[in-house]
């Protein structure tokens, strides 16, 4: 059985670089997408299948603002999160504060992030438990340098060029074995050294080494104004806009279509399936660029056919970067925004799952919430089913899962098109 992780999510800093006449709320308390930054990175650290436990350390001026992020955040991973625990001065100080609020938590592995890095994905996340997996002993995230360096001694002074072929600019998270990461911050303590800024060096003074694993250039830190003006508009382009509403009854919406969707999606190395929204415990994952959420595809294809508005790979290509690792609630609520744009409403889903494995039964009613919460659907109005090919085709191989879907919707009647018959 995969080891699980926990994540230590750093947000008692007071963001002072980031400073606005106009407001005093820290950074990851910002609004990003209508959103607090600290909502979106609970959110990406929350949704992984391997982390279990998850603890924010944040400044006791800041409980109301902490208590309306996690109200905002997704409630599918509610359940992994632990009571908050104050910071203390310095980032080392934060950091030795929740692990110690970790040291009864079984885990092996601890992610530790900073609160101002909202865009991390999945594949950084696997990455680093991936190097702890085969006996790291810390891992780093990290993008090598691209850009041309240069070095002033002091302004006047000739400049000089850094040879970057070398250099990597470390991210968060940062990941380490729980019990090794945790005694080398108790040693550091009781040495006197209290000014480590990050977790690595502070790994390295206590004699561990750490590997470099992949990051992401869109996994950077708000730290400046500009920061945050960049991350506005990732954003906009990642996080789908909120569906417009509408407020005729569905009695009223007397166009009634309905599309249906497939989708096929093959296994690699895991240990969970995303289906419908939810992480289902399995030995495999699927296999795709986005979150490869076989379900939701079907649906959000299903949804696009009722209003003869294309398909997935047209609106999302898989040949665009933007979508690596995407979780794809995110197709789908693009989906119900084109709809609600024709003033139209989804009325019923209907989906089969087809596998041999993993066993559905256990997981459909949580499925069918999901699918209710991203779809703004009432739970009666989601149906979930299971069933095999009897062993036959690449389902019945246990090569992949096949999703089927079938989406009614309901619109108003538009001019020239005619009335109900």
């Amino acid at each position: 059985m995969a080891k699980t992780a926990a994540a230590l999510v750093v947000a008692a800093g007071r963001g002072s670089r980031l400073a606005d006449p106009r407001t005093s709320l820290p950074k990851q308390y910002r609004l990003l997408a209508g959103r607090p930054v600290l909502t979106h990175t609970l959110n990406a650290l929350g949704n992984h299948p391997r982390i279990s436990h998850m603890l924010t350390v944040i400044h006791p001026d800041d409980i109301g603002l902490y208590d309306d992020a996690i109200s905002a955040a997704n409630e599918n991973w509610s359940n992994k999160l632990m009571r908050a625990v104050f910071g203390s001065e310095t980032r080392q100080g934060s950091v030795r504060e929740g692990l110690k609020a970790l040291s009864a938590v079984p885990c092996d592995y601890v992610l530790i992030h900073d609160a101002a890095r909202p865009f991390l994905t999945h594949d950084v996340i696997d990455g680093l438990l991936g190097e702890l997996d085969t006996g790291a002993e810390g891992a780093l995230a990290a993008t090598q340098v691209v850009d041309t360096l240069k070095k002033q001694k002091a302004p006047g002074h000739p400049l000089e060029t850094v040879d970057r072929q070398c250099l990597w600019a470390a991210q968060t998270p940062q990941a380490f074995p729980l019990s090794r990461i945790s005694r080398a911050h108790e040693n550091a303590a009781q040495s006197g050294h209290t000014n480590f800024t990050d977790d690595t060096s502070l790994a390295e003074w206590d004699g561990m080494t750490v590997v470099l694993s992949a990051g992401d250039p869109a996994n950077f830190k708000i730290t400046t104004a500009a920061d945050l003006r960049r991350a506005a508009q990732q954003a906009s382009l990642l996080t789908m806009p909120q569906a417009v509403s509408t407020d005729l009854p569905l009695s009223e919406l007397t166009d009634i279509r309905t599309g249906i969707g497939y989708d096929v999606h093959a296994f690699e190395d895991g240990d969970a399936v995303i289906l419908g929204g939810v992480a289902v415990p399995h030995t495999q994952k699927l296999k795709g660029h986005s979150d490869a959420d076989v379900v939701l595809h079907a649906i959000t294809d299903a949804t696009l056919g009722a209003i003869g508005d294309g398909d997935i790979g047209q609106h999302f290509p898989p040949s665009d970067p933007m979508w690596k690792g995407a979780s794809s609630d995110r197709f789908q609520q693009d989906a119900i925004r084109r709809l609600a744009e024709r003033g139209g409403r989804i009325a019923h889903i209907d989906v089969t799952i087809v596998c041999e494995e993993p066993k559905i039964g256990p997981h459909r009613d949580k499925i069918r919430v999901s699918i209710a919460g991203i779809c703004h659907l009432p739970v009666s109005r989601v149906s979930v089913k299971a069933t095999t090919s009897e062993r036959l085709g690449f389902t019945g191989r246990k090569e992949g899962i096949a999703a089927l879907a079938s989406v009614t919707v309901r619109l108003p009647f538009e001019e020239g098109e005619g009335g109900p018959l």
